[in-house]
């Protein structure tokens, strides 16, 4: 889904106990409803530039005593909660450097022995200020997870009398007295404790109201709880009061994570803004409407642009750029501008209000033009990346449960929304096929697939292209079978994700390798080559019974073909073939009519050589002037 983190473009959230399609509140919970600013200027092609709003996020980290334990503690390999916790903000720190540099992250601790916050609440330790990631930051935190632990108890120690409400009291602080202006806030409580506070009631009220206070402040609070070995996880014992007021709809939350993947995942997901491309209106009707917000699910990511520096003083440059009048060397301002079309060998002026009527085809939005079953959709009418849209409760009032509606009918009959879609204002209106997608849940609860629809671009008459293809010899029923083994036994499931660009994977690794300091880059190991010795293994003998069957005896991939006779035949073949052609010809016929051009230069000089014509050069049109002038052309 858009947003700052290019590298991970997943939804995840929270499934309903019943797993049905949610109504206008509980639909709002998916995350799109209270968004922030669009990002409404950018262009339909991913020219994306970023947003200038930047998001603030705070990892609090409970550090009980439980965080710290290990099923092994003989185990140094083996890592505690409290690292794994470390390792997502690590990762996320290098992410946003890559990702959204602009953005704020901090880092505080609670249940700490030792204090240090700007208000002086006991047990509560801001590790690290809400600020931009830096490599700085970076190398603290990994030599906290590697040499800090066996001294965390000296350094920082633990203390069970701390006071959540206090924790979230720091938070909200950091975010309130930031020098930057943080658009999104977001808090992400990490914590193996189902029952903080247990038999402290006032406590447990408080920190329940300070939860209330952020979300009126619009500070997000998420629960990234994490399961201790052979117990369970209760959220309803004071969790779910603390995420969820009286109003709201309870939904299941994601199982507790065990493992640095499970949690990277859920923190990916959150860690960052799901902004809309824009919002516009769903028309089904005359007079019915709906709100809708545009995302992107896919978006290319390219290597940052390069920054121009000054040589003297290092300073990143600006770049102005400036017309002038070619004869009088005037500088132009926009206003003394026109643009022109030249049609007939006539040029054509126009005044900008003129460029803005032409390119204006109506209203932006959606526009309904019928239905068709998805088994009319095909694959190859793909002519650009597709987008997704989700209900917008802040543009049309009721907007989610009308698209609530549409979506459960759609999959139901099994049919695609063809719409008419203007994406903005001055763009061209084009064709989109809206595919209903189901709500998706991993073996963890994690949300992989939102409830919505895809804008599938669909193409003009004037985009399809009639391809002609020569026939080529047809496979045996035999060989198609050999084909069939082969491919079944190379079969595995593919997904994109599995696959980083090796070729922006070095990137980043030299850049970071330079940024912290280190000998040499982390190694990248290329996914994307074929694993050899793994499909032979599977389908070694299935490939050679292939190659049996088609390929004839000694054949070898990629050797070049060898000619029978070699060089010196080949060269008396084409000797012999171009004596043939010559004695054919009549020579004096061809020479009156003038085709002698059409002749090849070999043929030509065996004619010369034949009629024992002297010819003042050895190029074609020395030949031609020569037989020409021996038959008296």
């Amino acid at each position: 889904m858009p947003g700052a983190n290019f590298r991970e473009k997943k939804f995840e959230e929270q499934k309903t106990t019943n797993r049905k399609y949610r109504v206008k509140k509980e639909m709002a919970d998916f995350g799109f409803a209270n968004f922030g600013d669009d990002d409404d200027n950018e262009e339909e092609e991913f020219t994306f530039q970023g947003v200038t709003q930047r998001d603030g996020l705070i990892f609090l980290i409970d550090c009980s005593k439980s965080m710290f334990d290990k099923d092994d503690e003989d185990n140094e390999e083996e890592e505690s909660h409290f690292q794994l916790c470390l390792r997502c903000a690590q990762t996320t720190l290098q992410n946003k450097i890559i990702s959204s540099d602009k953005d704020l992250v901090g880092i505080v601790f609670y249940g700490t022995e030792k204090s240090q916050n700007p208000s002086d609440f006991k047990h509560v330790y801001v590790y690290q200020g809400l600020e931009q990631p830096g490599a700085e930051r970076i190398l603290e935190l990994e030599n906290l997870i590697d040499d800090g632990m066996k001294s965390f108890e000296k350094d920082f120690g633990h203390n069970t009398a701390y006071s959540l409400n206090d924790a979230l009291w720091t938070c909200q602080n950091m975010f309130a007295n930031s020098s930057q202006k943080v658009g999104f806030k977001r808090i992400m409580l990490f914590t193996n404790n189902d029952n903080p506070h247990a038999g402290a009631p006032q406590l447990q009220r408080q920190a329940k109201t300070k939860a209330g206070d952020l979300k009126e402040t619009g500070i997000e609070l998420e629960l990234m709880h994490l399961q201790k070995p052979n117990e369970s996880f209760e959220v309803d014992k004071f969790y779910k009061d603390l995420l969820y007021s009286a109003d709201d709809d309870f939904t299941e939350l994601a199982n507790p994570a065990e493992r640095l993947e499970e949690l990277l995942t859920r923190v990916r997901s959150k860690d960052h803004k799901k902004r809309a491309l824009r919002r516009i209106p769903l028309t089904l009707g005359p007079g019915l409407e709906l709100g809708v917000g545009v995302y992107t699910l896919v978006r290319p990511c390219y290597k940052p642009t390069a920054v121009k520096l000054s040589r003297n003083t290092n300073e990143e440059l600006k770049t102005h750029s400036k017309t002038y009048l070619r004869e009088t060397g005037e500088v132009l301002m926009p206003q003394d501008l026109k643009k022109a079309q030249t049609y007939g060998g006539k040029r054509i002026s126009f005044e900008n209000d003129e460029i803005n009527q032409i390119k204006n085809f109506g209203e932006t939005g959606f526009k309904l033009m019928g239905f068709k079953p998805s088994s009319l959709l095909k694959k190859y009418y793909h002519v650009k990346p597709a987008q997704f849209i989700y209900p917008d409760e802040t543009t049309i009032t009721g907007s989610t449960t009308l698209f609530t509606a549409l979506l459960k009918k759609s999959l139901e009959r099994d049919v695609t929304a063809i719409c008419k879609y203007i994406s903005g204002k001055n763009f061209p209106p084009r064709f989109v096929a809206l595919v209903p997608q189901e709500e998706e849940f991993d073996k963890q609860n994690v949300q992989i697939s939102p409830p919505g629809f895809h804008v599938i671009y669909l193409p003009f008459a004037d985009d399809f292209r009639k391809v002609k293809f020569e026939e080529q010899p047809k496979a045996g029923s035999e060989q198609v079978e050999k084909a069939k083994e082969m491919i079944k036994k190379m079969k595995f499931t593919f997904n994109s994700e599995n696959f980083e660009n090796p070729s922006l994977q070095k990137y980043w690794r030299n850049i970071e390798a330079l940024a912290l300091d280190r000998t040499a880059p982390e190694e990248v190991e290329d996914f994307t080559l074929p694993d050899d010795e793994r499909m032979l293994k599977r389908a070694g003998e299935a490939i050679d019974n292939f190659k049996d069957m088609v390929f004839p005896s000694g054949y070898e991939p990629g050797a070049k073909k060898r000619k029978a006779g070699g060089a010196t035949g080949n060269a008396a073949a084409k000797k012999a073939k171009t004596a043939d052609a010559s004695a054919s010809i009549d020579v004096k016929k061809e020479a009156e009519e003038g085709r002698l051009g059409k002749l090849t230069v070999a043929v030509l000089k065996e004619i010369v050589k034949k009629e024992k014509i002297t010819a003042s050069g050895t190029k074609k049109a020395d030949l031609i002037d020569a037989i020409n002038d021996h038959f008296g052309v």
